[in-house]
């Protein structure tokens, strides 16, 4: 009987501390500031994205394409955001930075930012239904913009592994086309490099 009872005990034990291991593994979540470098897995993340939208901004508004351009034609430049090409392995969202250098232009007062094709579609819907369905100025409500630049890019990366050691490169070029001459107004880069290290019990 006493051995049967330690059995019993040592079940119960077990199981209590099965039901606290359980217990223990509660997700924890805790707010960071947002400019916090925090990399887990060594592919691109906020902060790179950040980097690039930091750099593009500041390069973009100190090339003399927007007094060139005032300076020929009396008035600011528009223009339209075309997407990046992600031609790395991984999935990245290029709007992040993308959205960022349109708030840079718009908030300047030098550039104008018009909706992209998609939004475009969107508005031109909402303005057909505004003119069938109110009394408003035909000319006003189809007073759309059109631009004088398209803002486009490309996404690279280089990736090199030896052992539990990598190197991963990215480079971000960001161009502004001239839609009347294809003439390229600015040209912005930014390369980020990356040394992984992993634990060998990690692959």
């Amino acid at each position: 009987m006493a051995r049967k009872g330690l059995i019993a005990a040592l079940v119960l034990g077990m199981a209590a501390i099965l039901v606290l291991g359980a217990c223990s593994t509660g997700k924890k979540v805790s707010r960071r500031d947002v400019e916090e470098q925090i990399d887990l897995s060594g592919r691109w993340n906020d902060t790179d994205s950040r980097l690039v939208a930091e750099e593009m901004i500041r390069d973009s508004l100190e090339w003399p394409w927007i007094d060139n351009f005032r300076s020929e034609n009396g008035e600011r430049p528009t223009v339209i955001a075309y997407g990046v090409k992600n031609r790395t392995s991984e999935h990245i969202n290029t709007q992040t930075f993308m959205k960022d250098l349109e708030r840079a232009f718009v908030k300047s007062g030098r550039v104008r930012v018009v909706a992209a094709r998609d939004q475009r579609e969107d508005i031109r819907e909402e303005r057909a239904e505004q003119q069938a369905g109110f009394t408003q100025d035909p000319a006003r409500i189809g007073k759309e913009l059109g631009a004088d630049f398209v803002l486009t890019g490309t996404i690279n990366s280089i990736e090199d592994r030896e052992g539990d050691e990598q190197v991963v490169f990215y480079q971000t070029n960001l161009e502004l086309i001239s839609v009347e001459t294809s003439e390229k107004v600015w040209i912005g880069d930014k390369k980020i490099k990356k040394f992984i290290e992993r634990d060998a019990y990690t692959y």
